[in-house]
């Protein structure tokens, strides 16, 4: 079967599920609540980053992004999906790659509307703090973060397709970026800036240092991505389904 029909079934699957697209609205509403909440809280710290600030509602913000991606892969899991799949799409590497694209394509459409209408709801509160921002630096923000979004999406269908499981999936990865990550920052230094949440990050920032600037501490995401990829798409094509 061709590769536009397999991804327009798998689209399907996806905008038919509730809770797959309550989740996209989730990352829309939880992002923007938190961003105008930060733009509209007065901050004296010397070091204040505006284009941060804006986008801060990122923060909570990816964890709807992470459900959806282990959602939506994890679904072919349950009642005999995924055999029902491959059977209608017997390479099994075509259809990860439907699938994965199927998830993709919606995270960044809504992560880019999403980083867009922050940056607004944010500077309107911020102000006169905001202004110092060129029109390059908020391009680069709301881009970097809607593709900072699909990635840590992806990330969490790839560990998805390995555990087999998207509560597994979520149970690492959720934990990880609300704690672990901040922890191990605090105590191992540099080592952290090439975590994948840490690294992704930096692109939301208007000020960096470091070894990594916005274009490669993306890259450094996407390279976790790529490999949790890597390995769910060997376990689709090794293990029973």
């Amino acid at each position: 079967m061709p590769f536009a029909p397999v991804l327009r079934s798998e689209w399907l699957k996806i905008r038919t599920l509730r809770s797959l697209l309550g989740a996209l609205l989730a990352l829309f509403a939880a992002t923007t609540a938190f961003s105008a909440i930060a733009g509209a809280s007065e901050t004296s710290d010397p070091e204040f980053d505006p284009l941060f600030m804006a986008l801060s509602g990122v923060m909570p913000g990816q964890i709807a992004a992470i459900s959806f991606g282990a959602m939506a892969l994890s679904s072919e899991f349950h009642g005999g999906g995924l055999r029902l799949s491959l059977a209608a799409v017997p390479r099994r590497g075509r259809w990860f790659a439907a699938k994965t694209t199927a998830i993709a394509v919606p995270t960044l459409v809504v992560g880019l509307v999403t980083a867009f209408a922050a940056l607004v709801v944010a500077r309107a509160g911020l102000g006169e703090a905001a202004s110092g921002l060129s029109t390059g630096e908020q391009v680069r923000g709301v881009v970097g973060c809607g593709i900072y979004l699909t990635l840590m999406a992806l990330l969490a269908a790839g560990l998805a397709a390995v555990l087999r499981s998207g509560v597994a999936a979520l149970s690492l990865l959720i934990p990880f970026i609300l704690v672990v990550s901040f922890v191990i920052g605090d105590v191992a230094g540099g080592a952290t800036d090439f975590l994948p949440d840490r690294a992704g990050q930096i692109v939301l920032y208007e000020t960096y240092d470091g070894p990594l600037g916005p274009w490669t501490g993306l890259a450094v995401t996407a390279a976790w991505a790529a490999a949790a990829l890597a390995a769910g798409a060997w376990s689709v094509r090794h293990r029973d389904a």
